[in-house]
C-alpha cells in the first residue's frame, strides 16, 4: 500500500519532478561556466616563511643575534608545531609550521607581533618580512621580454610602469613580479685627494647631496575663502644640477660637487642575471589570488597583450616561458575525454547485452544530467574544477551508469515475470531501499577522508566530494527519473524483448548453475579457492612499491644549480652558458628562463645558485623523466663543479609550501654542528651506493670566501675616529650609499654616493683605501684595520633549536618505499658520531604519515559498511559474508596493481577503499533479490543477478580504462586509483556471484546450529 501511495504521488507531479530535475541540470550546466579552473583544489597551507636581514655578520654571531631570538619569539606563537631556520651571513630564514585546519590570517599576526616584541632586541637597522606560503607566492603564467633595440634601462621601465599595471588589473591576479632588467641612478663618485684639499669628508658631501634637493611641504595658508599648501623646492633634475649643488662656501668662492666627484648616469648595481632562451631578459611572474581562475586569467592576459592600446616598443619581443593554464586544459581535456571515451564504451555494452534502443537512450541520458547536477553540488561545497574533482567525476561514470542500469533491470525483470504491463513507479519503489542502502554503502566510505589531514588529505577530500556528489545526484536520479522516464518511454514488448536470453546468455547461465550448484554442494571447494586468491593477494602486496602522489608530466620542469662556494658572477654566468648551449641543443626543449642570484620559489640565495624553468614540446619522442635524466647526466659530464637537481614545478611548488621539498630527507640532529657538518658527507656518500638514489646534496651549503676588516679601536682613536665612523666611510667608498633621490612621474632615481672602483678591485688594495678624519687628515685604512681572508662558513641548519643537517636525495626508477628501506639499512651500518642523532623526514616521513591516515580510513570505511549492513538486514550472517567478500576483493587489487607495474601510492589506496563500496553494493542488489536461505533460491537470486553484474562491472571497466591507460595528465594521476577499482571489479564477478553465496551458505548454518544449541 505504501509503495502504491508513492507511486501515485510520484505518478502525479512527475512533470513537476522532472522539471525539478531539468532546472538542476541546467544550474549544473551554468555554473559549469563559472566555476573556477586550477590546477589543483585550493589548499591553505599552514605555514609561514619569516626571512631577516641585519647586513653582514659572520654566520655564527648571526646565529646568536639574529635567528635564536627570532625562533624563540616565534616558538611562543600559539598553534606552532615546527621551526626551522636557516642562518647565513647577516641573515635568516625561517620556516614556521603550525596545524593543518590551523587560522592562518591570525597565524601570521601573532607571528609579526612575536617579531616586533623581538626587533628592539635584534642587531640596529635589523628588517624582516614574514608571509604565509600558500599557491599565490609562486607564478601561474611567466612572460619574458626580450628586445634588440631597447637597453635593459629602458626594456624593465617599459615592461614595470607600462605592461605591470596592465596585468595588475586583470581580474583573479594577485601581484606580478618583475626580475631581470636593470634600474637607473646618478652615482657621485667622489676623490678622496680632492675632498682632503678642501678640507671636506664624505659625510658632507652626503649632506650637501640631502639638502640640496628638497621639496618639502613647510605649511598652509588661508587668504580670501581659498587654502594654499606652502611648499619649499629646490629640486635637481640632472647630473649638471647634482655636480652644481654646494658642498662649501667662503672669502675665496664656493666648492660644488662637481669639484671633488664625478657626477655619472649609471645603473643600480646587481649581482643577479635573468635571461630567457639565452639572451638578456625582463621576466614578468603572475601570480593567482586564492580561488582565481587560471585559465581566464591567461585567456585575459593573452588579450591584454594583444590588445592596440598596449603600444610595445619596436623590437620587443613577448614570449610565455610558464604558463600552467596549458597543463590545466591539457589535464581537464584528457579527464574530459576519458569521460566520453567511457560513456561511449559504456553504451555500446548497453546496447550490446540489452539490445534495445530505448533502454540505452534513458541511460546516455542519465549520464550528462548527473555529471552537470553534480557540478551544482560542487559550487556549493566552493570547490573549483581541478585534477582531483574532474578525475573524481570520470571515477564516478561507471557508478552512475550502474545505478541506472540496476533500476532498468529491475522493471524489465519484473515486467517479464508478470507477463503484463505492470504500474512502473510502484514496481521501482520496491528497490527503494536496497538501492538506497547500496548507494549508501558507496558514499559511506568517503566519511572518514574528512579526517585525513596534510596535502594528501586536502586532494582527496576534494576527490571525495566529487564522486559522493555525483553518487548523490545519481541514487535521486535513478529513484526518481529514470522510473518515470520508463513510464513515458518503454512497453512491455520492451521487457520481453530485453529479458528474452540469447545463446551466450544461455549458456552463460548454464556455466553458473553448474559453477555454483557445486559450490553448495561441496563448500570445502571453497579452501582452494578462497586460498589461491590470498596466496596471490600477499605475494602481490609482498612486491608492490610503496609511493606517495603519482607521478605527470607536466610539459616543463625545473633545474636548480648551484656553481662551488664563492664563484663570481661572471664565473658562474660563464657555467651556465654552457648549461644553455646544452640545452638549446636538446631537440626537445621549446624554450627556457634562467634566474642567477635568484630563484623561483624565493628563499636566500647566492651569486652561485639560481634555477632555470625548461618548457618542453608538446609533441617529443621521450617522456619529461627521460629528458632530466639525460640532460643532467651531460650537464655532469660537460660542466664539472655544478650541482643540478630537476623536478617538474607543481612538485617542486608542494614541496615548498609544505617544507618537504625532497623524498629523502636524513636530518642529523647533534650538539655540535661542526661535527654534524663532518658526518653528513659521510651518509650522502654511503646513500650514494643504493640504486635509485639520485641527486645526493650531503645539506651543508658553504659562503663564498669573505674579506674581514677588523678595525682596532685605539688605532682608530689616536686618528680621531671610531670604528662606526670608519666602516661608515668605508661603505660609502666601496657599496656605495644612497643620499638623496629624484622624484619623476612614475619613479625616482636614487643619487648613489660611492667612492673610484679603482681604489679597491683587488684585495690588497684594500689596506691603501684613503680614510678622511674629521681634522682634515687622511690615513691609509691599513693604519686602523687588520684586513685577511676569511674562508667560507658554512650555513647554519636547525629544527625545533636543535642543530642539524638534512642530506637529500631524489629517486629515479623505484618505489619510495623500497628505497628508502635500503637507504636506512646504509644508514645503520654506519658508525656515527656519539650524539648524532637520525630522524627521516622529506616526502617519505609525509608518506608514512599519509598511509598510516589511509590504512585507519580504510578501516573505518569497512566498520561503517558493516554498520550499515547490519542496519539494513540485522543478520550476522549476511555481514559477515559480504565484510569477507570485501576483503578478498581488496586484496585482488593488489594483483592488479603488482601486474601493471604501479605502486601503493596515495590515489590507489582511494581506489581500495571505493572497492569496499562498490562490491557492498553489488552484494547487497544480490541479497535484494535473495527470498530465504535454500540453496535452489541461492541458485536463482545469483542467475537474476548474473547479467547485471557482468554487465555493470563491464561498464565500470570500459568507463575507467582511459583513465587507468593514463593517456594525459590528468588520467596520469587517476591512473592507479582507476587501476585498483578495475582489478577489483574484475575479481568482484566470481566472488559477488559464486564466493559469498557459498560463505553465505556455511555462515547460515553454522549460525544456525549455534541458535539451536
Amino acid at each position: 500500500m505504501k509503495h502504491a501511495a508513492l507511486g501515485e504521488w510520484l505518478l502525479q507531479h512527475r512533470r513537476s519532478l522532472l522539471f525539478l530535475l531539468a532546472l538542476l541540470v541546467l544550474g549544473g550546466a551554468f555554473t559549469a561556466l563559472r566555476l573556477p579552473v586550477a590546477l589543483f583544489p585550493q589548499i591553505t597551507f599552514p605555514r609561514i616563511v619569516v626571512s631577516a636581514d641585519s647586513g653582514n655578520m659572520p654566520i655564527a654571531e648571526t646565529q646568536t643575534a639574529l635567528t635564536l631570538p627570532l625562533e624563540q619569539a616565534l616558538r611562543g606563537v600559539p598553534g606552532v608545531e615546527k621551526i626551522r631556520a636557516t642562518t647565513s651571513r647577516g641573515a635568516a630564514e625561517i620556516s614556521v609550521q603550525f596545524a593543518w585546519g590551523a587560522p592562518m590570517n591570525e597565524a601570521l599576526l601573532q607571528a609579526e607581533a612575536a617579531i616586533n616584541q623581538t626587533l628592539p632586541k635584534l642587531p640596529p637597522d635589523t628588517t624582516y618580512h614574514a608571509q604565509r606560503m600558500d599557491p599565490t607566492v609562486f607564478p601561474v603564467l611567466g612572460i619574458s621580454l626580450t628586445s634588440k633595440g631597447l637597453d635593459p634601462v629602458a626594456l624593465r621601465h617599459w615592461a614595470y610602469y607600462s605592461l605591470r599595471p596592465r596585468l595588475l588589473a586583470l581580474k583573479g591576479v594577485a601581484g606580478v613580479d618583475v626580475q631581470g632588467g636593470e634600474q637607473r641612478e646618478y652615482q657621485v663618485v667622489v676623490d678622496p685627494m680632492r675632498l682632503q684639499a678642501y678640507g671636506l669628508n664624505p659625510s658632507d658631501v652626503e649632506r650637501a647631496l640631502a639638502e640640496g634637493n628638497v621639496i618639502t611641504a613647510v605649511g598652509r595658508l588661508q587668504r580670501h575663502y581659498r587654502l594654499y599648501q606652502i611648499l619649499s623646492e629646490s629640486p635637481v633634475r640632472s647630473r649638471q644640477a647634482i655636480a652644481a649643488i654646494i658642498l662649501k662656501s667662503g672669502p675665496n668662492g664656493v666648492v660644488n660637487i662637481g669639484d671633488v666627484a664625478r657626477v655619472e648616469a649609471n645603473t643600480v648595481p646587481q649581482w643577479t642575471t635573468v635571461t630567457a632562451n639565452g639572451k638578456n631578459a625582463v621576466l614578468l611572474n603572475i601570480r593567482q589570488q586564492m580561488g582565481g581562475n587560471t585559465v581566464a586569467i591567461d585567456r585575459a592576459l593573452r588579450a591584454a597583450l594583444a590588445s592596440p592600446d598596449l603600444h610595445v616598443p619596436a623590437g620587443v619581443q613577448i614570449h610565455t616561458w610558464y604558463d600552467q593554464s596549458q597543463l590545466i586544459t591539457a589535464a581537464a581535456g584528457s579527464v574530459r575525454d576519458a569521460i566520453l571515451i567511457g560513456a561511449v564504451l559504456a553504451a555500446l555494452v548497453l546496447l550490446a547485452f540489452l539490445r534495445n534502443l530505448r533502454l540505452t537512450f534513458i541511460v546516455a541520458i542519465t549520464l550528462p544530467a548527473v555529471l552537470l547536477a553534480s557540478v551544482l553540488m560542487l559550487y556549493v561545497f566552493h570547490m573549483s574544477f581541478n585534477i582531483m574533482t574532474l578525475g573524481g567525476m570520470a571515477a564516478a561514470v561507471g557508478l552512475i551508469i550502474d545505478d541506472a542500469v540496476v533500476m532498468l533491470e529491475h522493471l524489465m525483470h519484473r515486467f517479464s515475470e508478470a507477463g503484463r504491463p505492470l504500474p512502473i513507479l510502484p514496481t521501482a519503489l520496491e528497490l527503494a531501499r536496497p538501492l538506497a542502502g547500496s548507494s549508501a554503502a558507496t558514499i559511506v566510505i568517503f566519511t572518514p577522508l574528512a579526517f585525513l589531514s596534510g596535502v594528501s588529505g586536502a586532494f582527496f577530500q576534494a576527490l571525495a566530494i566529487a564522486i559522493a556528489s555525483a553518487l548523490v545526484v545519481s541514487f535521486l536520479v535513478a529513484f526518481i527519473a529514470v522510473p518515470l522516464l520508463a513510464e513515458l518511454l518503454l512497453r512491455q514488448r520492451d521487457a520481453e524483448a530485453v529479458e528474452h536470453e540469447g545463446r551466450f546468455q544461455k549458456s552463460l547461465g548454464r556455466w553458473y548453475r553448474r559453477g555454483i550448484g557445486a559450490l553448495l554442494r561441496r563448500p570445502l571447494l571453497l579452501l582452494p579457492t578462497v586460498g589461491t586468491l590470498l596466496v596471490l593477494s600477499l605475494l602481490a602486496y609482498s612486491q608492490v612499491g610503496s609511493g606517495f602522489m603519482p607521478e605527470m608530466d607536466e610539459g616543463g620542469f625545473v633545474l636548480d644549480y648551484t656553481a662551488p662556494p664563492g664563484t663570481s658572477l661572471a664565473e658562474t654566468d660563464r657555467l651556465l652558458n654552457q648549461v644553455q648551449d646544452i640545452l638549446a641543443r636538446t631537440p626537445e626543449v621549446a624554450s627556457y628562463s634562467r634566474r642567477t642570484g635568484l630563484q623561483l620559489g624565493g628563499g636566500l640565495t647566492e651569486a652561485n645558485t639560481g634555477d632555470f624553468f625548461i618548457r618542453l614540446k608538446e609533441h617529443r619522442q621521450r617522456d619529461i623523466w627521460q629528458i632530466m635524466a639525460s640532460l643532467r647526466q651531460e650537464i655532469h659530464d660537460r660542466v664539472p663543479g655544478l650541482r643540478v637537481e630537476t623536478g617538474q614545478l607543481m612538485e617542486d611548488l608542494i614541496g615548498d609550501l609544505t617544507a618537504v621539498p625532497q623524498p629523502v630527507e636524513i636530518k642529523l640532529f647533534g650538539s655540535d654542528p661542526a661535527v654534524l657538518e663532518r658526518t653528513a658527507p659521510r651518509v650522502a656518500k654511503a646513500i650514494a651506493r643504493v640504486p635509485g638514489v639520485t641527486e645526493i646534496f650531503d645539506g651543508v651549503t658553504v659562503v663564498g670566501d669573505g674579506v674581514d676588516i677588523r678595525i682596532d679601536p685605539v688605532r682608530a682613536a689616536i686618528q680621531g675616529m671610531s670604528p662606526g665612523q670608519i666602516t661608515g666611510q668605508l661603505q660609502v667608498l666601496m657599496d656605495g650609499k644612497i643620499a638623496s633621490r629624484i622624484p619623476l612621474p612614475e619613479e625616482t632615481i636614487g643619487i648613489r654616493l660611492r667612492g673610484p672602483h679603482a681604489l679597491w678591485q683587488r684585495i690588497h688594495d684594500l689596506g691603501r683605501l684613503p680614510i678622511l678624519a674629521p681634522d682634515g687628515h687622511y690615513f691609509q685604512l691599513r693604519d686602523v684595520a687588520d684586513i685577511r681572508v676569511a674562508p667560507g662558513q658554512a650555513e647554519l641548519r636547525s629544527e625545533n633549536l636543535k642543530p642539524m643537517v638534512a642530506v637529500t636525495a631524489r629517486i629515479e626508477g623505484r618505489s619510495l618505499g623500497s628505497t628508502m628501506a635500503d637507504v636506512k639499512g646504509v644508514v645503520r651500518g654506519l658508525s656515527l658520531p656519539a650524539g648524532v642523532q637520525v630522524v627521516y623526514g622529506g616526502l617519505y616521513a609525509e608518506q608514512q604519515r599519509a598511509m598510516q591516515q589511509l590504512a585507519l580510513v580504510l578501516l573505518a570505511a569497512i566498520l561503517l559498511v558493516a554498520l550499515l549492513l547490519l542496519f539494513l538486514y540485522e543478520r550476522f550472517s549476511v555481514v559477515l559474508a559480504i565484510l569477507a567478500t570485501d576483503l578478498l576483493a581488496l586484496g585482488a587489487t593488489f594483483i592488479g596493481l603488482w601486474l601493471t607495474g604501479i605502486e601503493r601510492n596515495l590515489t590507489a589506496m582511494i581506489g581500495m577503499t571505493m572497492i569496499v563500496g562498490i562490491v557492498t553494493e553489488t552484494a547487497i542488489f544480490y541479497f535484494a533479490e535473495l527470498r530465504n536461505d535454500r540453496p535452489e533460491e541461492l541458485i536463482r537470486a545469483g542467475q537474476v543477478r548474473l547479467r547485471p553484474v557482468l554487465m555493470t562491472a563491464l561498464i565500470a571497466i570500459l568507463a575507467l580504462l582511459p583513465l587507468a591507460l593514463g593517456i594525459g595528465a590528468g588520467a596520469q594521476m587517476q591512473a592507479p586509483l582507476a587501476v585498483a577499482i578495475i582489478a577489483g571489479l574484475v575479481f568482484e564477478i566470481p566472488l559477488v556471484l559464486l564466493v559469498m553465496p557459498a560463505m553465505y551458505a556455511l555462515l547460515t548454518k553454522a549460525f544456525g546450529k549455534r541458535t539451536s544449541a
